[in-house]
């Protein structure tokens, strides 16, 4: 009963329908055209979900698009779908086998028997919707035997998308569904009806040459507070690229130059294309711009088994008609060589700038000769050239001078900004340490026996100057409530427990009154050790139990006597009482004979080295500390 082949025939016919031109009508929301033999039509919407069977069969359906023109002014595209339906005959008393009583009614209803089909659409975005078709049969009046074609048109308020692609069947049939391709934006712009589709009205633009500001200006009909969208190409079929200025530059305009003008939408609107500098009264401008922009670049190669060639790439806003040749004596040479002469044709590329590009190769060059390429371009008075190969033997000297003087640059730049650390270091490998980066320890400051005002505001800027380069500080005469409970000998024991696992110095301050105390108490010492007990010094001043001073003295004389003086202890002197005490290592009093000595402030840097600097470990691995 039905065609083989038939959704092949709907959709070649679909294609064919897309590439004519669009037909118009006016049209009605609920327009629907039947045939002779059927009244009443209507038309009514359906729920996909509860389509009813047809009581008609379709067996044909033709979708195809339009444009529906309301007032004839403002046209959307529509649906056109034309049904071709087989009436099933008519009963007669005798098959239905009705009583003399009913023969009335039953006359009636045979006059003209209610009918229906229904259609369903749908995209690859959306849910079907259907549409019922109501009619009234009467097969006398029907043209062709049981034959009878429904026409409706389906409209939406915004119209049909176009490109879409819709998807047409009848409900509950065996036929297969139908696809219908709405035509493309660009078809339908394309037509004399464009005035009349909303979205084919694309803003025009106009331009203004400047020659005095070397511009163009774009002007854009009745346009003041919002532009449109722009974008300007070479030649008409190059990449569009996005332009966001209402001039352009004079010198970037070519007669191939083009923009691309349309409306911001949700949905892609049509666009304007607007080539207006390819016959104006400044021609003679736009046509020195692309020679002039014309730039060649020239590689010459040893390609194995081909021997030496010459490669040569062209680029210019517009494409160029011209030749291309080779010539001898580098810079110098103008001779025409028409032996090894090329055309500037074949396939152009588009670079990322937008210019054109064209590219060739000479072969069998003679590179003892200096070869270089000279260009001649369709509608130029002179040649252009030559265009040599760049000499890679002084690109590579260049880059190598370029790399030394780098060099040192960056060398003079560290050595300015590690002046200090490489100081430090140098310090450290000719005392036998090294120097630990990025380790702070641990500096107890021990103040001399009698502290006035001045030695409070030294220590106090000592003490500053080391917290902020990350020392972790103790001070002796800011800790007396410590040393009152442990006692002055066990609280600097605890700190040197300290500087043994943190590493770090105990700072000695020195001055007058610690020099007298320091040789009172070592002669002492050494009289009580001959004498056996006989003391010059009361017990209190010797006892390392009495204050800080002395107990500081005992520790220094324990290290003394285990050979390693200096690894604890350093000795600090201020600027300020330098002329009043001793100067030299040897005027110091035995006991810290040995130890490191500096002045503060003028002996800053060294001081700070020597707290970070770690001496040498020992082959038998850490070191030990005995208090």
């Amino acid at each position: 009963m039905f065609l083989p082949g038939w959704s092949i025939w709907c959709i070649l016919l679909t294609l064919r329908l897309t590439a004519c031109v669009l037909e118009t009508s006016e049209y009605d929301s609920h327009e629907v055209i039947c045939s002779q033999g059927l009244s009443e039509c209507t038309m009514r919407d359906e729920m996909f979900l509860t389509e009813a069977e047809n009581t008609v069969d379709v067996l044909d359906l033709k979708p195809n698009f339009k444009l529906c023109c309301k007032n004839t002014t403002t046209c959307t595209l529509c649906l056109e779908i034309d049904t071709e339906l087989y009436i099933k005959p008519e009963k007669t008393t005798e098959d239905e086998g009705y009583s003399g009583s009913d023969e009335e009614d039953y006359s009636e209803e045979m006059r003209s028997p209610k009918a229906s089909v229904t259609v369903c659409y749908y995209t690859a975005a959306t849910m079907p919707i259907c549409k019922k078709v109501e009619f009234a049969v009467n097969h006398a009046a029907l043209t062709q035997q049981n034959l009878a074609k429904v026409s409706f048109v389906i409209t939406k308020p915004e119209g049909f998308h176009f490109g879409n692609q819709v998807f047409v069947y009848p409900s509950k049939s065996i036929l297969p569904r139908c696809e219908a391709v709405a035509p493309s934006l660009e078809e339908v712009c394309s037509q004399q009806l464009r005035r009349r589709v909303p979205k084919c009205l694309v803003p025009t633009v106009t331009t203004v040459i400047n020659q005095e500001m070397n511009q163009v200006k774009l002007q854009f009909e009745g346009r003041k507070t919002t532009l449109p969208s722009v974008c300007v190409q070479y030649e008409q079929d190059g990449i569009c690229q996005s332009w966001n200025t209402t001039t352009i530059p004079l010198y970037s305009v070519a007669p191939c130059l083009c923009l691309q003008v349309w409306d911001e939408d949700d949905q892609r609107s049509a666009r304007s294309v607007h080539c207006p500098f390819n016959n104006t009264d400044f021609q003679h401008i736009f046509q020195k711009n692309p020679r002039q922009n014309v730039s060649v670049s020239v590689i010459l190669r040893e390609v194995r088994s081909l021997g030496t060639m010459l490669f040569w790439n062209l680029s210019a806003p517009c494409r160029l008609q011209g030749d291309v040749w080779v010539c001898y004596g580098g810079n110098s040479c103008r001779q025409k060589n028409t032996v090894s002469q090329q055309q500037i044709n074949g396939t152009w590329r588009q670079n990322s700038k937008g210019h054109w590009e064209n590219a060739g190769v000479f072969e069998n060059i003679e590179p003892q000769r200096s070869p270089c390429v000279m260009v001649k371009i369709k509608g130029m008075e002179h040649e252009m050239g030559p265009f040599c190969p760049k000499d890679t033997g002084r690109e590579h000297w260049s880059l190598l001078v370029v790399g030394v003087v780098l060099l040192v640059c960056l060398t003079v730049l560290m050595f300015y900004f590690l002046h200090d650390f490489v100081k430090k270091w140098v310090w450290s490998w000719r005392h036998g340490g090294f120097v630990k980066l990025g380790r702070k320890g641990h500096v107890v400051l021990l103040s001399p026996p009698d502290v006035d005002d001045g030695v409070s505001e030294s220590v106090r800027q000592l003490w500053s100057l080391l917290c902020d380069q990350g020392f972790s500080v103790s001070v002796d005469m800011w800790s007396r409530k410590e040393q009152c409970s442990l006692g002055p000998l066990p609280w600097l024991h605890s700190q040197l427990l300290k500087i043994n696992s943190l590493g770090g110095r105990a700072l000695l301050v020195l001055n007058c009154k610690a020099l007298e105390r320091t040789e009172e108490w070592t002669h002492s010492s050494k009289d009580a050790m001959e004498t056996k007990g006989e003391e010059k010094l009361p017990a209190h001043q010797r006892s390392p139990y009495h204050d800080m001073f002395t107990a500081s003295l005992f520790l220094i004389q324990a290290d003394k006597q285990l050979g390693k003086a200096g690894e604890r202890f350093v000795l600090v002197k201020f600027d300020s009482h330098t002329k009043q005490t001793h100067s030299s290592d040897r005027s110091l009093p035995e006991l810290l004979q040995g130890l490191p000595l500096f002045q503060f402030p003028s002996q800053t840097q060294s001081l700070l080295a020597e707290l970070t600097v770690v001496p040498a470990e020992r082959t038998s691995g850490e070191k030990t500390w005995t208090t």
